[in-house]
């Protein structure tokens, strides 16, 4: 009989610098991130470095004092893992490795290997190993050390290939390959998207982890997978929705993040075809996150990467039931109201007030509050555009009445 064993959670560091372009609330901002995204991998961080810096350390990202003091933590602590939250450079990696005798991963690394964990069809697994091979090509030679080059003398004169050149070409051509079996995979995807018809089109876009997957499983009734982690969706998934009693299609996409490595960009933008062809993009947002602002803007500026930024967008601010504004002390003269304190009917009122009429919602999916609002706003949006395209339908689809429990 196989005994069950519980998998603990592998111990990791993190560590981050703060520079000129990237002040100390950024750095926490990010290593908050970071530690999220650990944990998501598998990982439990058991201590934060971070160090002051006018520009990280061309050799060894941080400074040689910083390196001793993560070097004994990780030698204490009998810790296996440290994360940079950063790219590293090839030698960088290979530096740091030898000064702490443990596992070395950037940012770039762990967000690879959490789509490795998340990927489940062909097509997702192709586009990560795309992006693993993109990532793993420079850094071939501190991986070969052992094998630069071939011994010389008798017999081994001559043009010759060493071990390196030869695993780069094996990497070379397999993102070759893939991005062969990547762009016969596009061209079935866009038959398929050819198949479905004269259907209203629309599309959820969004940072990671705001409740896209739920937002979808309460509006189609299906059971598109959701959890509480980053990265929980990988694949595109297209349901036929039914609002009163008006069809469209509804796509849930690959969640976006601050510092996206680029060779998941390049990997995924077929993925994000979903994004360029609809019609109509709900941008989802948690403002129970304090930096949702941020968000926003790593969001537009994807979108804008991809073509998608000049399309139709409603903005659905999720997650209200979570939303707590920091509470402020009206008798501390010193103390200066800021957005941190701002109530919802405050936020309101501010910036989100003029992204256009109606276009600013304010939901829970979890809790399916303000969710009629919101099946009101799309209803009416899918509607003037199904009726511009088909001017003789107007009569099918009546003004939306609430539907009864």
């Amino acid at each position: 009989m196989i005994e069950k064993k519980d998998i603990g959670l592998e111990k990791a560091v993190i560590i981050g610098v703060i520079t000129r372009e990237q002040d100390e609330v950024q750095s926490r901002e990010y290593l908050d991130e970071l530690e999220f995204l650990t944990f998501t991998a598998g990982g439990e961080v058991l201590k934060r470095f971070t160090q002051k810096m006018d520009m990280p350390n061309p050799k060894t990202f941080i400074g040689s004092g910083k390196m001793e003091d993560v070097r004994q933590f990780i030698e204490e602590n009998e810790v296996g893992t440290a994360i940079f939250d950063d790219e590293l450079s090839a030698a960088q990696e290979r530096n740091i490795s030898k000064i702490l005798g443990c596992k070395v991963l950037d940012r770039t690394n762990l967000i690879l290997d959490i789509f490795a964990q998340r990927a489940q069809t062909s097509y997702a697994r192709t586009q990560v190993e795309l992006a693993q091979c993109q990532y793993l090509l420079p850094r071939l030679k501190g991986m070969w050390t052992h094998l630069e080059r071939q011994r010389g003398g008798i017999g081994m004169r001559g043009p010759g290939e060493t071990e390196i050149e030869t695993d780069r070409r094996i990497v070379r051509d397999r993102i070759a390959l893939l991005k062969d079996k990547i762009k016969t995979i596009d061209k079935q995807m866009s038959i398929q998207r050819g198949n479905r018809g004269k259907m209203v089109r629309v599309a959820l876009v969004g940072y990671t982890n705001v409740g896209k997957s739920t937002l979808m499983n309460v509006i189609s009734k299906s059971e598109v997978f959701a959890e509480d982690k980053l990265f929980a969706t990988l694949d595109t998934t297209v349901r036929k929705v039914v609002i009163q009693n008006l069809p469209f299609l509804l796509s849930d996409t690959v969640g976006f993040i601050r510092k996206l490595p680029t060779q998941l960009v390049d990997s995924f933008k077929s993925t994000l075809d979903e994004v360029t062809e609809a019609v109509l993009l709900l941008h989802v947002v948690d403002i129970s996150h304090p930096n949702f602002e941020d968000q926003i803007e790593s969001v537009n500026k994807i979108l804008g990467e991809i073509g998608s930024s000049d399309k139709p967008i409603i903005m659905v601010f999720n997650k209200i039931d979570k939303y707590k504004p920091e509470p402020f002390d009206e008798t501390d003269l010193i103390a200066e109201r800021n957005e941190s304190h701002y109530t919802l009917s405050e936020w309101k009122k501010t910036w989100m007030h003029r992204v256009g009429k109606d276009n600013a919602l304010f939901v829970s999916a979890l809790n399916k509050k303000n969710l009629e609002e919101f099946k009101k706003r799309v209803y009416d949006e899918v509607r003037e555009i199904h009726v511009t395209r088909f001017p003789y339908n107007h009569f099918l689809y009546p003004d939306y009445t609430e539907e009864e429990e």
